[in-house]
């Protein structure tokens, strides 16, 4: 991939330490991708829990991005797009590596693509809201929270990419769902999807959980490669984790699956048993509707890295996922963790809009988001056009937003 000086479409790549609050610097506003991001939990239950933190934030990136956008209607000079150096963000991390983003930008008119890679959803949440990037590839729970705490304003999902390919692997010996009280446990973050899908999972066994902590089982926000550590060192019980990091507990560190996501879902809601969000591409709504050219530019090289992956063999598949997790994470899996995390990921662009009402309810239930109407949290027309020129079926919203094109 070229980077000269003198090429049109330059890719820029920062990586996220995901520690403690937001900080954007007036020197290092858009195009330039210089920015200090810090979270930690204390900003994540403000950002979960805080109904109009987050919409203030949004509105403050608003305000940011009205000093370098072009006029409504027109492309951006620089797309800057959000993701995890995950086997689910596969579809981004071989979009960008083989500039199939960049490329359907540039064709669009938008001179560049930068990238911020992150740990967890709700950090790069934060960061799409406080006008830091425009785009991001997120888990559906903190998608759903953004949505919820301002009040429709602040994103919209326009596409799916990544569904199944999340486990809870746990230390032997625990054999059944009721051992876990007691248990120490890790998600990549308060919120984020696996953690409410944890949080579900246990309480639909009789074991409570709080979000601040406490309750008949502990859960810890843990950066992923931590989590490995910490469980080798037999100070973990088990964790809910997103590909690569479910198979590297158990290929790397003895861990074994308790319970399979996909086995959680029945099909209600999607008709595709076995088949739940793990992914989705989420766009700031203001830069959306400034930059309509290149948001569907990004849908269009979004759609085409879907394509490769469903269509490049086992090989090509495994040497491109670990080229892009190398330059976002740097480092690359073995062939055994790579080749069983993409055994339980489907790369689709359907958001499987159905399931979203049961993530909401389950995030209410788990004490990280409130109860809201989701209707307006989709915006698919983009998507469909694109689809339709590719002579694929579109993705429905199930009621929840827009989808004709």
């Amino acid at each position: 991939m070229s980077q000269g000086p003198e090429s049109q479409t330059q890719t820029q790549t920062t990586k996220s330490t995901v520690p403690a609050s937001i900080r954007i610097t007036a020197d290092s506003r858009p195009p330039h991708r210089g920015r200090a991001i810090t979270l930690g939990v204390a900003a994540a239950v403000v950002l979960l829990l805080g109904a109009g933190t987050a919409f203030a934030i949004a509105l403050a990136g608003g305000e940011q991005r009205t000093t370098t956008a072009l006029a409504a209607g027109t492309p951006a000079a620089q797309l800057r797009l959000g993701y995890f150096g995950n086997v689910t963000h596969a579809p981004a991390l071989v979009g960008v590596q083989k500039d199939l983003i960049a490329n359907t930008l540039k064709d669009a008119g938008t001179g560049s693509l930068a990238t911020q890679v992150f740990n967890a959803g709700p950090a790069a949440i934060e960061a799409l809201n406080a006008g830091a990037i425009d785009a991001a590839y997120v888990g559906p729970n903190p998608a759903v929270n953004s949505f919820v705490q301002s009040h429709g304003e602040s994103v919209s999902v326009i596409a799916g990419a990544a569904a199944g390919g999340a486990q809870l692997v746990v230390k032997a010996g625990i054999t059944r769902p009721e051992q876990l009280k007691g248990a120490v446990l890790a998600t990549p973050q308060l919120g984020g999807t696996q953690d409410v899908a944890l949080r579900a999972y246990l309480a639909g066994h009789g074991i409570t959980t709080r979000p601040n902590g406490g309750g008949d089982a502990t859960i810890n926000p843990t950066d992923n490669a931590q989590t490995l550590k910490l469980f080798t060192d037999g100070r973990l019980d088990g964790a809910w984790l997103p590909e690569p990091w479910a198979s590297r507990l158990v290929l790397q560190a003895g861990a074994h699956v308790l319970a399979d996501e996909k086995d959680l879902w029945d099909g209600s809601g999607t008709g595709k048993p076995g088949l739940f969000p793990t992914t989705v591409l989420l766009v700031n709504k203001t830069f959306a509707a400034e930059h309509p050219q290149t948001v569907e530019a990004l849908l269009r090289g979004h759609v085409a890295a879907i394509d490769w992956l469903n269509h490049a063999t086992p090989a090509e598949k495994a040497a491109a996922v670990n080229a892009g997790l190398k330059a976002a994470s740097g480092g690359e899996l073995p062939a055994d963790v790579l080749e069983r995390s993409l055994q339980s990921v489907t790369f689709t662009a359907d958001p499987l809009a159905g399931a979203f009402p049961k993530l909401l309810a389950d995030g209410v239930a788990a004490g990280v988001t409130k109860t809201a109407d989701l209707h307006g949290l989709f915006d698919l027309r983009a998507l469909n056009k694109v689809l339709t020129a590719a002579g694929e079926p579109g993705a429905r919203s199930a009621g929840l937003g827009e989808e004709q094109p």
